[in-house]
């Protein structure tokens, strides 16, 4: 379950107690007194408890002996008696009603694993969500809300926060009241037995009053369905993670430089990334994103404009900028002209601006104003210091205007950030009553920044669509997971180096010529072959126990003769027995020597995460790619532009981006490779880890110089169904399929994919009428930008699907379907459009009944939709294919349509 019965939760209509409570001294008091006091309307009732409870029970409470003897079944019950009685309490509740349960801390966080099971098979049979236990509870101040034993209330405002740790709850309860800000809701998880940080976030995501979303976490138990959340909110509002933990992890136990590399922590930073989420380090961090991201909408780049009182201050905002990616913004030169008069004398730069100390208050207004009003200008910080001369408290009321409506309309359009550097009680009533963001320190303020910054191009990266792939990438799949189940089958671990060409050739992953030799003088044969075109030979040591042959000295160059080739192999073998006698040595490989004189060193691997699955990795290739440090990691699937971005995440591509006489590589052929390693993880689920290290990587292309594979069978992780490894789901393939018409035409149809947008662009721009576009859309489209067109081919396959039907020769798109799943995954809304020449030759028709098909696959049980009253013909269409009509309770000109799915049904049944 996700979403449902969370009402319960935060909009509870009645709300029970039951005890006799555990909770240690007062707290029962304090729980029983905020909800009286805290406005909440309905319904107040202490279930059970002893003489003490009854004592601390306020006159808005009344008392009942059981669940069962209540006038008011509770919608919400909050428990605070032993674990062992709780399965019997949420039956009794369930039976009765009750939507939601808290079990709350003290005691409650230490149930059994009995306990908490009975509790949840008690919850199962009605539906009732269970928060904790260990939780200190809710605040949903909208709904005056008060069901938690937190620090202090929650003031009402538009952000909402959700944390594993009861302390963290507090401290940010705490820090909120001081630097007054709101919250839509506060939930704290506990041992999360039922209701997690993915049910919350789908909760949040839908809840208008919520403007941004803060998360504190340790572990992801279900990572497909937190990152397929994640993802669906991070579309509509900024989400801020910040996760604890990770210096408990132990270290990875990997055995390729890619298992080594991709740490627990470092892939959950890529995981957030994938889901355009923006992750903090610490509280502090938090409580300033906390602060940025509720007040201000994301800003469009990285240039910041900064006002100070004295030169310092500014270049210590501005080089604090540079370090952390920003960049002072380059004012035009009529801005530039505007703030000369208001610049400390002798000074010339425009950007940071520096003010007299002795500057009044409507100085720093005028100069905010002026720089908001720059288009070259994201964004301006203020950093106003102490003065005998000045009052802080006027200069903070003048800025706050600026984003006082009828005022300073600039500073509304984009982000106006203040640092009061006092070192004492900020006077910044004016600022929080106008939603500025206050700091106390210029760094603050600037980290601030950055963090809208972030989420802006997490955000961008989410939507992004990324370019196609080339028609001719056809891996040759079948050859490959031969090879790896013959492999596996001998009960090896490592594939061979002639299997590893194998695979790699099978994805077409360009690769140096490789020959392999069991002993020295099989070696000196193959090198007599290889040394007239090679003219240099490379030697290589073979051994499932030794994978990083350098360590070992296990790699030999520049051999120049048949001779040499048999001598240094003797003596490599001879002195790896010595050595290592305990290692397996199956023989050696003969390279020839690749001198590339712009090349650079590049890595590419594939790890294995225990939460996330698979990993892609890339950065500066070589023997020291542990050390050097220079990798990025990415989960897959991946597409071209997501392979670019993770490029553009390493210092290796300034080098491929070409310097002075060196050429620029050819970075789409290394995208290319990263792509077609990604494909090797969602096709080969027995692929454990890779390296393809190096690659030498110039204007020419990529080329595996070396490569390892490491196979085990596969396993699902956690939250994953079937075989599948992958936390973000790839390209459902198995859906195309062509369908023929009633006319006897054949139509190919596909998934939707990210690279269709100008397929579809040019659909609904060339090929749909007006009229037809607003009966779909139910108003008139004029206009099909990168951000609507992103919404409808940028698909989260875990929650929707889209058909895409196409003329087989020309690949024109004929017509589309839809499905997206709500949260619980019980029902989805369809919408469907067809090419408005083709009304009436059956496509409509084949599409509906494929999507019914694909909801009955993917356990939909219900599918709805909305149609405009007048769209007889698509009404008529529902009513053929089963739908019942009725009309819309919240619209007379909307009809509502409904057709219930059972499982295995099939449309043409």
């Amino acid at each position: 379950m996700t979403i449902r019965n969370l009402e319960g939760l935060f909009r509870p209509t009645s709300i029970a107690v039951a005890g006799p409570s555990r909770l240690p001294g007062g707290a029962l008091k304090l729980l029983l007194d905020r909800l009286s006091q805290s406005g909440f309307t309905g319904p107040l009732s202490l279930v059970g408890g002893d003489e003490s409870d009854l004592a601390d029970m306020p006159e808005r409470f009344s008392h009942a002996r059981a669940i069962e003897d209540l006038a008011t079944p509770p919608d919400l019950l909050i428990l605070t008696g032993a674990p062992g009685e709780a399965a019997s309490l949420v039956s009794a509740a369930g039976a009765a009603g009750t939507r939601a349960a808290i079990a709350l801390s003290a005691g409650y966080d230490r149930w059994s694993t009995e306990d908490s099971h009975a509790a949840l098979l008690a919850a199962r049979p009605h539906l009732l969500r269970l928060l904790g236990p260990g939780s200190l509870g809710v605040a949903a101040p909208a709904s005056r809300l008060a069901a938690h034993l937190g620090a202090c209330e929650a003031g009402p405002g538009d952000l909402a926060f959700v944390a594993r740790s009861g302390t963290v709850v507090n401290a940010t309860l705490s820090w909120a009241r001081a630097n007054g800000t709101g919250f839509s809701g506060i939930v704290s998880l506990g041992q999360r037995s039922d209701v997690d940080a993915s049910d919350l976030l789908d909760w949040f995501a839908l809840d208008y009053r919520t403007r941004a979303i803060l998360l504190h976490l340790e572990t992801i138990v279900h990572p497909r369905k937190f990152l397929s959340a994640a993802r669906a909110a991070a579309r509509s509002k900024p989400v801020v993670v910040l996760r604890s933990g990770a210096s408990r992890e132990r270290s990875h136990d990997g055995i390729t430089h890619a298992g080594r590399i991709a740490r627990p922590d470092a892939v959950f930073d890529a995981a957030l990334a994938r889901a355009g989420v923006l992750r903090v380090d610490t509280l502090d961090e938090m409580f300033e994103a906390a602060e940025t991201v509720s007040r201000l909408k994301p800003v469009t780049g990285r240039r910041l404009g900064i006002v100070a009182t004295g030169g310092s201050l500014a270049t210590l905002a501005g080089d604090h900028l540079k370090r952390l990616g920003g960049e002072l913004a380059s004012l035009s030169e009529e801005t530039a002209g505007a703030l000369a008069p208001l610049q400390r004398p002798g000074l010339v730069e425009a950007n940071p601006l520096t003010l007299d100390e002795t500057a009044p208050s409507e100085r720093y207004a005028s100069a905010a104003s002026t720089m908001l009003g720059d288009r070259n200008v994201d964004a301006v910080l203020t950093v106003v210091a102490p003065s005998p001369f000045v009052d802080m408290s006027e200069t903070a009321n003048a800025l706050a205007s600026l984003a006082t409506p009828g005022r300073g309309g600039h500073a509304r359009r984009k982000p106006l950030l203040v640092a009061l550097t006092a070192g004492a009680p900020l006077p910044r009533k004016a600022l929080d009553a106008a939603r500025v963001p206050c700091h106390g320190t210029a760094s603050e303020s600037v980290r601030a920044f950055m963090h809208l910054a972030r989420y802006a191009e997490a955000r961008d990266q989410l939507m992004a669509a990324p370019p196609s792939l080339p028609t001719d990438f056809s891996p040759d799949v079948e050859s490959a997971r031969a090879v790896v189940r013959a492999t596996l089958d001998r009960g090896e671990t490592w594939l061979t180096p002639p299997d590893v060409r194998k695979v790699l050739a099978a994805y077409g992953i360009a690769q140096v010529e490789s020959r392999f030799a069991s002993d020295p003088a099989q070696a000196a044969a193959i090198a007599t072959e290889m040394l007239p075109v090679a003219g240099r030979l490379a030697l290589k040591l073979v051994s499932p126990e030794l994978p990083f042959k350098s360590d070992v000295g296990g790699v030999v160059l520049d051999l120049t003769t048949p001779e040499a080739v048999e001598a240094a192999a003797g003596n490599l073998l001879a002195r790896i027995a010595t050595t290592h006698p305990q290692a397996r040595v199956t023989g050696i490989v003969l390279q020839p020597m690749v001198r590339h004189a712009h090349a650079s060193e590049i890595f590419i691997g594939l790890a294995d995460d225990a939460t996330f699955g698979p990993v892609i990795a890339f950065g500066h290739g070589g023997t020291g790619v542990e050390v050097m440090g220079d990798v990025a990691l990415a989960l897959p699937p991946l597409d071209l532009n997501l392979a670019e971005a993770l490029i553009r995440r390493t210092r290796v591509s300034r080098l491929l981006e070409g310097f002075r006489d060196r050429p620029r590589a050819d970075m789409h052929a290394i995208a290319l490779t990263l792509v077609k390693v990604s494909q090797i993880a969602i096709d080969i689920p027995e692929i454990r880890e890779m390296d393809l290290n190096p690659l030498a990587a110039d204007h020419r292309g990529a080329l595996a110089l070396d490569g390892r594979i490491a196979v085990a069978e596969p396993v699902v992780h956690p939250g994953r169904s079937g075989r599948s490894r992958l936390a973000v789901l790839p390209y459902p393939q198995e859906w195309e399929r062509m369908l023929t018409l009633k006319d006897g035409s054949t139509v190919k149809v596909s998934p939707v994919k990210p690279e269709d947008e100008d397929r579809y662009r040019r659909f609904f721009e060339e090929k749909v009428t007006p009229e037809d576009l607003r009966l779909r859309f139910f108003a008139p489209v004029k206009e099909f930008s990168h951000a609507f067109m992103a919404r409808l081919v940028q698909l989260d396959y875990a929650r929707a699907m889209a058909f895409a039907a196409s003329d087989p020769a020309s690949g024109e798109i004929l017509g589309v379907v839809r499905l997206h799943a709500d949260p619980d995954h019980q029902t989805g809304e369809y919408a469907i459009i067809v090419q408005s020449g083709l009304k009436g030759k059956g496509l409509g028709w084949a599409l509906m009944q494929l999507i019914i098909d694909y909801a009955a696959a993917d356990g939909i049980a219900t599918i709805k939709g909305e149609v405009l009253k007048e769209n007889t013909t698509m009404l008529a269409m529902c009513g053929a294919l089963g739908f019942s009509v009725h009309p819309s309770p919240d619209d007379e000109s909307i009809a509502e349509v409904t057709l219930p799915v059972a499982a295995g049904h099939t449309a043409t049944d």
